[in-house]
């Protein structure tokens, strides 16, 4: 892992920056839900709004691209993961980026958050297509490819149409930004399961994964940088604890 920055629960740069087991990812989400009463459309929108900040920033800074004009290809899956992918096409789409989002599968269930973000989406006239082997000529070209297939929620193996979508991104060489964790890597592990994306960034939300320090992660995670959700450091303990 070559870098860690952010704000907020999860930073870093301060002594002892919190890191998270997937289990504990997801009992802070559940406590930002029940506890504080942030609904998760709320949360996705906090990390993705962080998410996409920090691609822009990474694509001026290592890639000497301005986000407007900037050609971003998004990739989606069915879970909440991809919902954060289309929430971050659509605030890179407000920037002026040039953003398609190749859709790996389409939500799972009409009544859920990533169903939100994807029609929004649309709505804004940000072309939605499924997954194609022709895209890959398209994502070579793009300025940054966004992976949001899977997330901390994944537990291996893959399926085998994912692993082989997986291996054709790697293969041609894109600059990828990962949501909150590499698809295809387990959080917990930092194993690829048995293969994962490899990032050139890792937008992380709320906090580092326990994963991402074991032995071979920081081959597929780039530079980690953290994206705050929205909530109290305290929170982020009793998930610490909880989960």
């Amino acid at each position: 892992m070559q870098s860690q920055s952010g704000n907020g629960p999860g930073q870093a740069g301060r002594p002892g920056g919190w890191v998270l087991t997937a289990g504990q990812a997801r009992a802070l989400d559940r406590l930002a839900i029940d506890g504080l009463g942030l609904p998760g459309l709320v949360l996705m929108e906090n990390a993705a709004l962080g998410a996409a900040d920090l691609i822009a920033e990474a694509l001026r800074s290592e890639r000497g691209v301005a986000v407007r004009g900037a050609r971003v290809s998004v990739l989606c899956g069915a879970g909440n993961n991809g919902g954060d992918g289309y929430a971050v096409a659509r605030h890179l789409h407000n920037r002026g980026a040039v953003v398609r989002v190749c859709a790996s599968e389409p939500p799972r269930d009409s009544a859920t958050d990533a169903v939100v973000n994807e029609r929004v989406c649309r709505s804004l006239g940000i072309q939605v297509e499924p997954w194609s082997d022709a895209l890959l000529g398209e994502l070579r070209q793009a300025d940054a490819v966004v992976d949001a297939l899977l997330g901390t929620g994944f537990v291996g193996p893959l399926r085998v149409d994912l692993a082989e979508r997986i291996d054709a991104v790697n293969a041609i060489g894109a600059w990828v930004a990962a949501l909150d964790v590499p698809s295809g890597l387990d959080a917990d592990t930092g194993q690829a399961q048995p293969t994962a994306v490899r990032a050139a960034l890792t937008a992380t939300f709320a906090a580092v994964k326990t994963g991402f320090a074991k032995p071979g992660a920081d081959a597929y995670l780039g530079r980690v940088a953290v994206a705050s959700i929205g909530v109290p450091e305290s929170l982020v303990e009793r998930a610490m604890r909880e989960g």
